[in-house]
């Protein structure tokens, strides 16, 4: 579904991808951690022509991601992302933040976008919600709307940078039972995130970065249990404990 060969990418002189070559299948579930500044969230960016990389190639369901001739818009409509902060709109009402991609990119019809759109804020636990605006939900209410969001545009792939880090602790699980939920049904799904508990819980496979550098990239039971590198292990011991 996803595979990156050899991707790098400069910001001027500075280096903050260096030859990351990795494959996600169809329903795998692969989980994206390191230390603050290790290039994770960079490299989840470049998987839908967010960030801009300069070597390598990578290719989401047999379309080439730096090809310049590559619609990038109609690519990403076809993987849902979720950021950090929402990325909700403040002066639209929950439904309508649920529909306007789907009429403006998918061209589909006002009504059936928002049965789509209700149909996945039923799925994340929000219906009574839907005429509210985002400035009247909590921090958690807020990112399973941008979940139901993306969900409503048909994806083939779910991109997650590190869509707990901005809320309150009380407030990650009920978006985490979200993403659990999503992987039991078999969504293909990259996730930016310190939360060992997730991966531990649903992930098929853990990607480790430092510098810039995919340092591991293996199975979560290889992780968990014989991680290879002692910069993995030294920040596993750190976040675990």
């Amino acid at each position: 579904m996803i595979e990156l060969d050899k991707v790098s990418k400069w910001y001027g002189n500075f280096q903050v991808l260096t030859d990351c070559t990795t494959q996600v299948a169809k329903g795998d579930v692969v989980v994206v951690c390191g230390p603050s500044g290790s290039g994770k969230s960079t490299l989840i960016k470049t998987v839908n022509g967010l960030e801009p990389f300069q070597q390598g190639k990578i290719t989401v369901d047999g379309i080439s991601v730096g090809d310049p001739k590559t619609n990038l818009s109609g690519l990403r409509s076809r993987i849902g992302m979720v950021f950090q902060n929402f990325e909700l709109f403040p002066h639209l009402s929950i439904s309508e933040n649920l529909t306007l991609a789907q009429v403006k990119v998918l061209k589909r019809s006002l009504p059936d976008a928002t049965e789509r759109g209700l149909k996945y804020l039923d799925r994340v636990g929000l219906i009574a919600h839907k005429d509210k605006f985002p400035g009247q939900l909590s921090g958690g209410q807020q990112q399973r709307v941008a979940i139901a969001r993306a969900l409503s545009m048909d994806p083939i792939a779910m991109l997650f940078d590190e869509p707990t880090s901005a809320l309150d602790p009380e407030m990650i699980n009920e978006v985490l039972d979200v993403m659990v939920g999503l992987a039991h049904e078999g969504m293909t799904m990259m996730v930016v995130t310190h939360e060992m508990g997730f991966a531990k819980k649903v992930a098929n496979r853990v990607i480790f970065m430092d510098k810039g550098l995919i340092v591991e990239d293996c199975t979560k039971d290889q992780f968990f249990g014989t991680t290879r590198s002692d910069r993995a292990r030294d920040f596993l011991a750190k976040i675990i404990h």
